[in-house]
């Protein structure tokens, strides 16, 4: 009797998260195919079909939302960040278009690969895209209605921003970052701490006034939400972590934001460009107390996050004493 064929569908890469990724499944994938269509090297321009904002929105509903990293790998072999993100990002970007930009980099960075040389190229844009990541970093989040997929959007704009600060010595990432961090971000504190702290420091004191004779009025609102963006971010993060009931179903897109989050904090602290400043904004915030008694600490999903929240304290501890 023959043997009946199964009516059971091929498993796609996607699905079988066991299964390595070969040559013969790049090549006969959907990706690569749409990428011989639009954006391939292999192909002349003239046999490209011209830039089109759905296909980017198709892809990332498609293949990047789900945070699948294999379905993301494969876009980035097909170079699609660098020949069909980027040269095509302007000020009419989706956001759909931002996020792809976002996850592609953030793979490069998960591969080990040469990432900053991408923006070199119409490098202009990379203020535009780094104030659209500012924006979209301080959008609320509501744990209950929130998806899957906005959580995950959340966590991976934190990590893009973790690798610029961690790229400081790359010009296009230091223009950018270090507005964050500079001496001008303490207007957010009280005035009496303010004032305590600058008194400690005469050369700080001089340069904060210069500094405050230099804002232009024209200027005022985009310098101020640079300068009290670190300490929105922390103030959303708290809202965020205290939400989280001491039981019941939790979201574990949020428990991963959450211990991404203090990994972001560990890594400002231990560069000196950027505690120096960032450290007395942090301590203001009560931030460790405040994790160590977060109901999060109490919950199994919450281990890592106890850990890594213990190692953010003995890590401000040694530096608050240098």
């Amino acid at each position: 009797m023959p043997k009946r064929k199964s009516s059971k569908p091929k498993q796609t890469i996607a699905q079988n998260k066991k299964e390595q990724l070969t040559v013969t499944q790049i090549e006969t994938d959907y990706i690569t195919d749409l990428s011989n269509k639009y954006w391939s090297l292999d192909k002349s321009q003239n046999d490209l079909l011209p830039y089109d904002a759905k296909i980017v929105e198709k892809v990332y509903n498609q293949e990047i939302s789900s945070g699948d990293s294999r379905r993301i790998m494969i876009l980035e072999f097909s170079r699609y960040l660098e020949n069909y993100l980027w040269p095509n990002f302007g000020e009419e970007s989706t956001s759909a278009h931002v996020m792809s930009i976002i996850f592609l980099l953030n793979e490069k960075f998960r591969e080990r690969i040469e990432v900053w040389k991408v923006f070199e190229k119409n490098s202009d844009n990379f203020a535009l895209l780094f104030n659209e990541v500012l924006r979209k970093c301080l959008e609320k989040i509501d744990i209950v209605k929130a998806t899957p997929a906005n959580i995950r959007e959340q966590t991976a704009l934190l990590i893009f921003l973790n690798h610029c600060f961690n790229s400081m010595d790359v010009e296009l990432c230091r223009e950018q970052a270090k507005k964050l961090v500079s001496l001008s971000m303490w207007s957010c504190l009280q005035p009496k701490r303010r004032d305590q702290e600058l008194n400690s420091i005469p050369e700080w004191k001089k340069f904060w006034k210069k500094l405050m004779k230099r804002d232009k009025p024209e200027m005022k609102e985009k310098l101020e939400f640079e300068r009290h963006f670190l300490q929105n971010l922390i103030i959303k993060f708290l809202n965020i972590l205290e939400s989280i009931p001491e039981e019941g179903k939790i979201n574990n897109e949020i428990v991963r934001y959450c211990e991404r989050f203090l990994e972001f904090l560990i890594d400002l602290e231990a560069l000196l460009p950027t505690r120096r400043f960032f450290n007395t904004v942090l301590d203001d915030s009560h931030i460790v107390v405040r994790c160590f008694i977060a109901p999060l600490t109490k919950r199994p999903e919450g281990k890592l996050f106890s850990q890594v929240s213990f190692k953010n304290y003995l890590l401000k501890q040694f530096y608050m004493l240098k």
